[in-house]
């Protein structure tokens, strides 16, 4: 999942629903990690929580062209990539950390016992530099076996790369053929995937990743650059209730045409109408919260979801049993991703922040 805290772009303008809509989708994929747990898709009612993912890439586009476009050009290259690895990785460090805990200390199953010593601490060791991994068998060779949603923090890292090495300095025109290209991958991996573009977590689906990331950064960009923005009288709600179309609808033969669909079109619609939305007052407050909180919720669910998956296997609770299981482990995820930020993840960036600012 990509992230960049809008505030960090002062005195510029602030989009806080978009900031809030990224609150929204990283509680539908926790939600959706939840459920894909227990049901097949056909009978998910959440089926496409998974293209959040493609969201916050788009979104990650939008919110990078626009902090640095005009002055990316005149920063040395180590200094974007300080700001950025002090925004991203310690989260992605405190994700392995829990983890590893996780794993290890697991009540419900799991087997940390079948692997040696050495390649255990090699795993954790890939999963604190964002290597990929893909060795646990018993965890479908998720790219980073600790903390699955590692996976698109790598693909993050790579577009920013990317982004700081050419991709600012590309014209519009050659911005907007690039997107096209990488469109044409899109639909080239959902039609060699059977119709679905859920890959990029595994290594047998690595280079799904780059197909995903490469079309929806740089469709962001491009809607920066383009300035497309549509002024409009939707608010936070209306935008929530149309992002979240996507992620309810069924599970269909028609996968195919309507997921790439919605990651060509839809999605760059979205923020092209979030970007010009108006914002009521008593939104702001929760957008914002929404928009610090969704990174830490992020990068510190997914150790919860293996347990829960041992759980299930063990136990098999009933359906109302399910409802109140899932109903109230994402409260509390998202009371624990509210401690992680006031706790560890704002001090610990504010602490990097300025001993980089005194360097």
């Amino acid at each position: 999942m990509t992230q960049t805290n809008t505030e960090t772009l002062k005195p510029k303008q602030h989009f806080e629903i978009l900031d809030g809509l990224r609150g929204i989708a990283a509680l539908a994929i926790v939600v959706f990690h939840f459920m894909e747990i227990v049901y097949p898709p056909s009978e998910n009612f959440i089926a496409h929580g998974f293209l959040a993912v493609d969201f916050f890439f788009c979104l990650s586009g939008f919110v990078i062209a626009y902090a640095y476009h005009d002055r990316i050009g005149k920063m040395k290259l180590t200094d974007f990539f300080k700001l950025r690895l002090i925004r991203l990785h310690p989260l992605v460090i405190f994700g392995s950390i829990l983890g590893l805990l996780a794993f290890l200390f697991d009540p419900f199953g799991g087997h940390p016992e079948s692997y040696e010593t050495g390649k255990l601490i090699l795993i954790f060791v890939t999963s604190l530099l964002l290597i990929p991994f893909p060795v646990m068998a018993d965890r479908y060779f998720n790219l980073f076996g600790l903390n699955a949603p590692g996976w698109s923090l790598f693909w993050e890292y790579v577009a920013n790369i990317l982004y700081a090495l050419f991709l600012y300095k590309l014209s519009r025109r050659s911005l907007f053929l690039l997107t096209v290209f990488a469109a044409a991958g899109i639909c080239f991996v959902s039609q060699r995937a059977g119709g679905s573009l859920m890959g990029g977590w595994s290594g047998e689906n690595f280079w799904d990743g780059c197909a995903r990331i490469s079309y929806s950064f740089l469709a962001g960009m491009l809607i920066y650059r383009s300035n497309w923005i549509i002024k409009s009288k939707l608010g936070f709600i209306g935008l929530s209730v149309l992002l979240l179309l996507v992620f309810v609808m069924p599970f269909s033969s028609w996968n195919w045409l309507t997921e790439p669909l919605v990651v060509l079109l839809y999605f760059p619609f979205l923020i092209v109408l979030g970007a010009g939305a108006t914002l009521a007052p008593g939104f702001r407050k929760l957008c914002i919260f929404f928009g610090k909180i969704s990174y830490p919720l992020y990068m510190t669910h997914y150790a919860v979801m293996w347990m829960f998956a041992n759980y299930y296997t063990k136990y098999k609770p009933e359906t109302s049993q399910l409802v109140f299981i899932i109903i109230t482990g994402t409260m509390v995820l998202l009371g624990f991703a509210y401690l992680t930020m006031v706790f560890y993840d704002i001090p610990v960036r504010k602490y990097l922040t300025d001993r980089r600012r005194k360097g």
